[in-house]
């Protein structure tokens, strides 16, 4: 999350960078704006926040706060000083400015500090307010704070911005039976009057605003030991089995990837502390505060059951905001615009702890299933956005996030990292994690940094790959001469037609009837001659990019379509079965009714868990975005027992559960949803499959929106079935969107324009999936338009993943040229639409877009 280091990099240039932050004043406006905080950066030093809160049980009731801002003025101001709060007029009772009470002014989301109550040198700035309370997350039994990317100024008065970093000394009020964890140590503790306890805690290490956090509820609690390091965890889970199997995992990959990450960065760990807690549908995977890591518990708590996909995606989480404490939180962004840079170093590094955390997994094969399929849903679309993207004003960070840069920047890192060499790599962020401890750093610092570790043009290779969206298209010509290569050669260019090459390496394999040659290509420029092919015997097929390490659409080889299951690799496999999937949706490959009957057979043959659960993912696509409704029982009915009978014939049970949830998402004919409900009500599945509390939820909702007999008890007795409180509350949230009735469903999506009905992000979402399932299009189609229409005010209102994930559950399975036109009419009749919400549209449009055309 930097800028670049010269003007050739810069989305700004760095000339109007400078006159924007020299300007004498700052406008007052709503946010916090570039210049704003420019301007406050250049000003402010030494900032310290006192906090004390009384967080009463009630969600209704106000949360009271006193405060005291401490800071330090480079020089004398000569206008007024600006601290964010995003609160109603009046929520400011009292202020006093160095010991002298002033009148309170709010003004455009800010608190204004006339200059003549200000003095160059220490100043203390003390309010008594009502805090926000929309992004302290408030439940009955429990609340915790989720403030990126600038929703602290939503809570208390403060500098939101991530290069005014501050220490947080923070006391809490809480109900007496609630615990409390914070980002300091805790200090002590006491009964207060009114049932209350308080909870006092030490100042925190040097923070960004938007890792402030606490969390406070009815929370069970558990300390271990890892290398002497005490780790408490906080965590509502009460199943007894998962907790058994769980909580030895938990403790043990954190435990390993802090090692991991102290010996690579040759720093210790930089904080005074190493808390977290599991939150119930938390809104993001993680996030990484220091001394208080938030997850979302459903990640953490597993059990026998659990999938290799599930098992990775523990571990990448747990690695990924253990990776954080260095990179964002030890050296963070100096602005949004760069909120990349962090989340592809935790990326980076999760998948490089994951070789110890997971040593039995296939490392090379989890990379490319990770992240490839995902980067591309988005960069082969008209919605493709660079990796890094401009930024005015912070309320709008939250439209920087997605798939790009969480699943291409690890792509393209990786790519960096094979230029320079792993050993300069590594000298390089030890360099840039030394330089900016505990401070800020921009992009152009890494780059510089790194830069004088290789003889390579990062400039250009920076350029293609960060600076622009998109990615390459590759062709091939094989010349053969009396059975023997002649010539091989590579070629790319950009897929919107462009001249644009993107440096990489990746393998090209000859495959052979009775073995497969593998070539390195090291592709610098638009086109690249294979000399180690030339003289080879003419293959039986060609696999570009069979090491899965080249990024772009690569072309099939007819040839080798009726053999790919057959490659013993199963990263060529997987490699295979992507480029297959990409050739397909730019229409470069067999009908969709071809391609399914390709990869029909492989089913019951993948072996390896990760190639099989890209597998099923393509066939359910295939199924019900690409087959016309009126053939899908045909289609199933042949399909279904197929499926069935891979369930009985695999061995791993991880396989077989994969297969029994594709049987179920798909399953159509009355005899397949017969199966499924004696699975649910009798609580036995095939052998060697285990279901937990939620696969049996999943089932009854299966069931209830294909309106099988008797669902609506079915759901009733579900509910019943469900121990834990939140995840029952949760099916008691969904319970409208799976009814069978249109007039329920069509009342429960209009109490989604209340931003209140909206809280629980994940709820919502798994709603939306169920209002539009493939199934219920037809009545469904009508909400479209106010779907669409309700996507600036998520991004007001929600969290920073919402817009995507609303607008991703609602356009997912659409595929008629009417829900297409309803899309491309939303945006052509709003040419000033944002253009980050625009591209988003965009993007999740594609596969509809596709489908209609298909």
């Amino acid at each position: 999350m930097t800028l670049f280091r010269s003007c050739a990099f810069l989305l700004l240039p760095l000339g109007a960078l400078a006159q924007r932050r020299a300007a004498p004043a700052v406008p007052v406006q709503t946010g916090v704006s570039a210049a704003l905080a420019a301007q406050r950066a250049q000003a402010l030093r030494r900032v310290a926040y006192t906090l004390d809160l009384v967080l009463p049980g009630a969600p209704t009731q106000p949360v009271v706060g006193i405060e005291t801002v401490r800071f330090e003025l480079r020089k004398a101001p000569t206008d007024s000083l600006l601290l964010d709060f995003k609160a109603p007029a009046g929520a400011v009772h009292h202020l006093a400015v160095n010991g002298q009470t002033v009148a309170p002014v709010q003004r455009r989301e800010h608190v204004l500090i006339a200059p003549r109550y200000l003095r160059r040198g220490p100043n203390a700035v003390a309010l008594d307010f009502t805090a926000g309370s929309r992004s302290l997350n408030r439940n009955p039994e429990f609340a915790y704070t989720l403030l990126v990317p600038d929703r602290a100024r939503t809570v208390f008065p403060c500098f939101d911005q991530p290069d005014v970093k501050a220490t947080f000394a923070l006391t809490l009020t809480v109900p007496a039976a609630w615990q409390a964890v914070a980002n300091g140590p805790l200090a002590d503790s006491a009964r207060a009057p009114g049932g209350t306890k308080t909870y006092r805690f030490a100042p925190s290490d040097t923070l960004s605003t938007y890792l402030f956090a606490f969390a406070a509820g009815r929370f069970r609690h558990l300390e271990r030991q890892a290398d002497g390091r005490p780790m408490h965890f906080y965590y509502r889970e009460t199943d007894t089995a998962k907790l058994g199997r769980s909580l030895g995992p938990i403790f043990d990959i954190q435990a390993r990837a802090l090692k991991f990450l102290q010996d690579y960065t040759q720093r210790p760990y930089p904080f005074q502390k190493f808390d977290f807690v599991g939150i119930p549908d938390f809104q993001y995977g993680g996030m990484e505060h220091p001394g208080t890591i938030d997850y979302k518990a459903a990640s953490l708590f597993l059990d026998g059951g659990a999938t290799r996909e599930q098992l990775n995606g523990r571990a990448n989480l747990l690695a990924h905001e253990t990776a954080h404490m260095w990179f964002g939180d030890l050296v963070t962004m100096r602005w949004f615009d760069d909120v990349w840079t962090k989340e592809v170093f935790a990326n980076f590094m999760a998948d490089k702890i994951s070789t110890v955390t997971q040593p039995d997994g296939d490392f090379d094969l989890k990379f490319v299933t990770d992240h490839y399929p995902a980067a591309y849903a988005v960069d082969r679309t008209a919605g493709a956005n660079p990796i890094r993207q401009p930024l005015d004003n912070l309320q709008a960070a939250g439209s920087l996030y997605g798939n790009i840069i969480y699943h291409k920047a690890p792509i393209m890192m990786r790519q960096l990292e094979l230029l320079m060499g792993p050993d300069a790599f590594r000298d390089g962020l030890r360099a840039y994690l030394k330089r900016y401890a505990y401070g800020n750093a921009t992009w152009p610092d890494l780059i510089a940094i790194l830069d004088a570790r290789t003889p390579a043009d990062l400039q250009a290779w920076n350029r293609v790959w960060v600076n622009e969206p998109g990615r390459p298209v590759f062709d091939y010509e094989l010349r053969t001469a009396r059975g023997k290569i002649k010539s091989l050669t590579l070629s790319q260019k950009g897929e919107d037609g462009s001249a644009r090459t993107w440096p990489q390496a990746f393998a090209v394999a000859l495959v052979y009837a009775d073995h497969v040659d593998e070539l390195p290509a090291d592709m610098a420029g638009a086109h690249l001659r294979l000399r180690a092919a030339e003289g080879r015997p003419a293959p039986q097929y060609v696999l570009l990019n069979s090491s899965g390490l080249g990024y772009g659409r690569f072309p099939i080889d007819a040839q080798g379509l009726p053999y790919l299951g057959a490659l013993a690799s199963p990263l060529m496999r997987a490699a295979a079965y992507i480029n297959l999937n990409e050739n397909l949706l730019a229409g470069q490959a067999e009908a969709p009714a071809q391609v399914l009957a390709l990869l029909r057979p492989l089913l019951a043959h993948e072996p390896e868990e990760l190639n099989l659960a890209l597998l099923l993912d393509q066939v359910s696509s295939l199924f019900w975005r690409f087959t016309p409704p009126a053939e899908r029982p045909a289609l199933a009915a042949s399909l279904e027992p197929e499926l069935w009978a891979a369930v009985q014939q695999v061995g791993p049970p991880n396989l077989k559960k994969l297969l029994l949830k594709a049987y179920a998402g798909l399953a159509l004919s009355r005899g397949a949803q017969d199966r499924l409900h004696e699975i649910w009500q009798t609580k036995q599945p095939p052998a060697g499959v285990v279901l937990t509390e939620d696969d049996y939820t999943d089932l009854a909702a299966a069931l209830a929106v294909r309106a099988y007999p008797d669902y609506a008890q079915i759901l009733q007795t579900q509910l019943a079935r469900i121990q834990n409180p939140d995840r029952r509350q949760r099916l008691q949230y969904l319970l409208p969107s799976l009814s069978d009735d249109v007039a329920v469903r069509d009342a429960f999506f209009a109490s989604l324009s209340d931003a209140k009905n909206r809280e629980k992000e994940a709820w919502v979402a798994a709603a939306l999936a169920y209002l539009h399932h493939p199934l219920r299009v037809a009545a469904s189609e009508k909400y479209l338009p106010q779907s669409l229409a309700l996507v600036e005010e998520l991004q007001r209102t929600g969290d920073i993943f919402f817009p995507q994930t609303w607008l991703a559950a609602t356009l997912r399975w659409y595929r008629t040229p009417t829900a297409a036109a309803t899309v491309r009419s939303f945006l052509q009749e709003r040419p000033n639409y944002p253009a980050p919400l625009r591209a988003k549209i965009e993007q999740s449009a594609d596969n509809l877009y596709r489908a209609a055309k298909l």
